[in-house]
């Protein structure tokens, strides 16, 4: 659209189906460059990107073009048929309902970059779980605990 002119920095954080851990090292790079093709098939910039066995981490710079649900929606359909099309898991793969949406300033693009660059690192220390409920309180979202990602049983 013409004479529109943004700056949108999210952060998107988003968990395998009962959390299981099906991303595996061989495939996993990938499943990245599959993912960053659908943002950028959407028009948006693709910053950084990582994943843990469990979960993922997207950082862009986002067209407004497209709504942040139906962008997650798409990227989440999209990439559990190419996953299960490879035949990369024994079992159906999918993604847990839900994300996490996060926006930053400019002024803490390269924190982030780094932040999800190093989440083998990060994991050492911190639960994916306390990681995300971390987010949660750091951006003042109020959220009910019967929602919130659970430890696999």
């Amino acid at each position: 659209m013409p004479n529109t002119y943004t700056q949108l920095h999210i952060q998107f954080v988003f968990a395998v189906k009962f959390r299981a851990a099906l991303i595996k090292a061989d495939w996993k790079e990938r499943l990245l460059k599959y993912i960053t093709g659908i943002f950028q098939a959407n028009n948006h910039k693709m910053i950084q990107i990582n994943c843990m066995p469990d979960h993922i981490h997207i950082f862009i710079g986002m067209s407004p073009h497209q709504s942040i649900s139906s962008l997650i929606q798409n990227v989440k359909t999209e990439s559990s048929k190419w996953i299960n099309d490879q035949g990369f898991c024994s079992g159906k793969f999918a993604w847990q309902e839900g994300y996490g949406a996060f926006s930053y300033s400019k002024s803490h693009i390269q924190q982030v970059i780094q932040y999800i660059q190093n989440q083998e690192q990060h994991h050492k220390k911190k639960t994916f779980l306390e990681e995300y409920n971390l987010f949660l309180k750091m951006f003042e979202i109020k959220y009910e605990e019967k929602y919130i990602f659970k430890e696999p049983a």
